[in-house]
């Protein structure tokens, strides 16, 4: 997770940025965005695959079991080297993997080496969606109070996220979707200058990737990033970002949140904007893209107590909040190409 940082100026760089955006009406605090979403489910019944959340918590158990995931190093190579196989072994309709590799200079003079990971599924599709987070992990935890220079388990802040994203893979890849769906798991994310000083010094992984798609002529219709999505308490308010260029967006995922019962996770309420991967592929790539992200109003960090610590372990792991994050972007999903 990168120090997601938030600048007062940042919705202005954006729209001068992305022309082709305009600010959506702001939602009132204490209604569903969508005041007719129960009325929307009853029109029609369309298929959902179901998650389960057991595979959820197994992958990432088993990104931390790898340990650090830090660009250059050993079980960073080892994890990337496990989820590519991984996605491979999915079927019976197999995705389309690609391996993006390049390297990068941190904010503190490391050349490291990027590796995104790219799994299309039903690649002959034309429209298409894209869903993303980052697998890195950060090198060292300058929140933690004891242990700042260790790097960090991660096990929230980029396991999460992609372990939510590999369950639905493995439902993607049996049943088949309207839309073709594109997973992307950035790299590099999280090697950046808490401090603020050094710009664009987060998000190495997608600010590559907007620059150089994997394929060119790729405009999703849009795109939803999952970061920090696993914690025990966690909730999700709207995004600066997401809301000002991705309002209608906004308005699908909570309206589908609020539908299957999880409002009080997905909340009605505004947060700041966030530099986060969303923002480099609005920015290069004119796709409106939002950050489902952990929010926690009332602690040091606005990401949560374990933000940028050693307490960023399984131990701090919620269930009910993976399932709320799972259910929300595969029902999202799964209606795509529907009328109700």
């Amino acid at each position: 997770m990168n120090s997601k940082t938030t600048f007062a100026s940042i919705s202005l760089i954006i729209m001068i940025i992305i022309g082709a955006c305009t600010p959506a009406p702001q939602p009132t605090n204490n209604t569903p965005v969508n005041n007719n979403a129960k009325a929307l489910d009853s029109s029609k019944t369309i298929f959902i695959p179901p998650v389960n959340t057991d595979s959820i918590y197994y992958y990432i158990k088993k990104q931390v079991e790898f340990g650090p995931r830090v660009p250059g190093i050993r079980s960073h190579k080892l994890c990337g080297d496990f989820l590519v196989k991984e996605l491979k072994s999915f079927g019976p309709n197999v995705p389309e993997v690609t391996e993006q590799q390049s390297t990068a200079q941190t904010f503190d003079k490391h050349t490291i080496p990027i590796r995104n990971i790219i799994a299309s599924f039903y690649p002959e599709k034309k429209h298409r969606i894209l869903l993303a987070a980052h697998w890195d992990t950060r090198p060292f935890a300058e929140m933690d109070s004891k242990q700042k220079n260790k790097p960090i388990d991660g096990a929230n802040d980029g396991a999460s996220g992609v372990g939510v994203l590999m369950e639905i893979a493995r439902q993607l890849a049996i049943y088949e979707p309207n839309y073709g769906i594109d997973i992307i798991f950035f790299d590099a994310e999280d090697w950046g200058d808490s401090t603020g000083r050094v710009e664009d010094s987060y998000c190495l992984g997608s600010q590559y990737w907007a620059q150089n798609p994997h394929k060119s002529d790729y405009f999703p219709k849009y795109g939803i990033l999952l970061d920090m999505v696993g914690d025990k308490n966690g909730k999700f308010a709207i995004e600066e970002n997401s809301w000002r260029f991705a309002g209608n967006i906004v308005d699908k995922v909570w309206n589908s949140a609020y539908r299957l019962g999880f409002g009080d996770i997905f909340i009605n309420t505004r947060r700041g904007a966030i530099i986060d991967d969303h923002y480099y592929v609005m920015k290069h790539r004119n796709i409106p893209m939002i950050d489902i992200i952990n929010y926690d109003p009332d602690g040091i960090s606005s990401f949560g107590h374990t933000w940028h610590t050693q307490d960023d372990n399984l131990d701090n792991i919620g269930i009910h909040t993976l399932e709320a994050v799972a259910k929300t972007v595969i029902k999202v999903v799964y209606e795509e190409g529907h009328t109700h």
